[in-house]
């Protein structure tokens, strides 16, 4: 033990009491290391004595939690539902249809279709409101009292060619007068406001605000397509714009010009990145004012599908 306390201290440099903490540590810290070894081996738990009656109880929990994790997962649909009866969808009341099963948030969507589009003609339609459970619908279709198929629309030009009175389509409400369905007319999107927007399915408060933000950031929508850059816009959606939005043939959007605009005026449009308007204006400051507009192409962080995208909102 002498030689190894007069080896240590040579190889450290410590002093005498520094070497007996030195070798008080050293065996701390291997005492340490191997108790986890000398408690296993020496020490055995008292809650093994009961392992099987424990793993019994345990097991009997879990089976209770497993049968009542079902009922947890669909307690988003469970309410205490009413017999069915016949009923005509187009005079229940928010309520009425949460007596029969259907969740809060989707009555309310019905009556809002029901308010926006018109009665249900046929009881497929029903079944056609978004996120409406085909379980729910099976449930329902026995007592819809509404036709199977869809009614054929009435035809002023037969009628008056053969003569005959007009027929109307049947009103399927006996209490309320027929409503007049609501038509959406396609509407210019340069000039739509948040409410136009909402009118169109699919597209509600925050949809409709990104659209006119993203529309006046660019100075204006030359082509439907850009629609497809909103973030956020579902394929669905972007149909529905193609199909009630337009351009006016003669349009021109907002645009910035070459030879004055500065740095930070060209990074404020949403197809010119930063690095790039600066390049623009450094090539100008260099070389002149630009001549013609394919000549902003010269810049390198300008590429020519970049040029073809912001043709029509620049000039000289």
């Amino acid at each position: 033990m002498k030689k190894i306390r007069l080896a240590i201290r040579r190889y450290f440099g410590f002093s005498q009491s520094e070497v007996n903490g030195f070798l008080l540590l050293i065996c701390i810290m291997v005492l340490l290391t191997a108790a986890p070894f000398l408690f296993h081996a020496f020490y055995t738990p008292t809650f093994n004595i009961q392992t099987t009656s424990d793993r019994q109880t345990l097991d009997s929990l879990v089976a209770q939690l497993e049968a009542r994790q079902p009922e947890r997962s669909n307690s988003f649909y469970k309410r205490p539902i009413a017999a069915l009866r016949p009923f005509n969808p187009n005079q229940l009341t928010a309520e009425e249809w949460q007596a029969f099963g259907v969740p809060k948030f989707l009555a309310q969507r019905i009556l809002n279709y029901r308010n926006k589009v018109g009665d249900f003609s046929y009881k497929a339609e029903l079944g056609r409101i978004y996120d409406f459970p085909d379980s729910i619908f099976q449930r329902f279709y026995p007592y819809i009292q509404l036709p199977e198929e869809k009614p054929a629309r009435f035809s002023r030009s037969q009628n008056v060619a053969h003569n005959e009175r007009p027929t109307l389509e049947p009103n399927w409400n006996n209490n309320r007068p027929p409503r007049e369905r609501f038509i959406l007319a396609p509407f210019n999107i340069n000039t739509a406001d948040t409410t136009q927007l909402k009118q169109i399915r699919g597209i509600g408060s925050k949809l409709s605000a990104r659209i006119v933000k993203y529309r006046d950031g660019l100075g204006g929508i030359y082509s439907i397509e850009q629609l497809k850059e909103v973030y956020g816009l579902q394929p669905e959606v972007i149909d529905s714009l193609h199909k009630y939005t337009f351009v006016p043939d003669v349009y021109a959007p907002q645009q910035l010009s070459l030879n004055t605009a500065t740095a930070d005026e060209l990074k404020m449009h949403p197809y010119i990145s930063s690095n790039a308007a600066r390049a623009i204006v450094a090539y100008r400051e260099q070389h002149g004012k630009y001549e013609r507009l394919e000549d902003v192409q010269k810049v390198r962080l300008v590429s020519a599908e970049m040029f073809e995208k912001l043709r029509p909102y620049l000039q000289l």
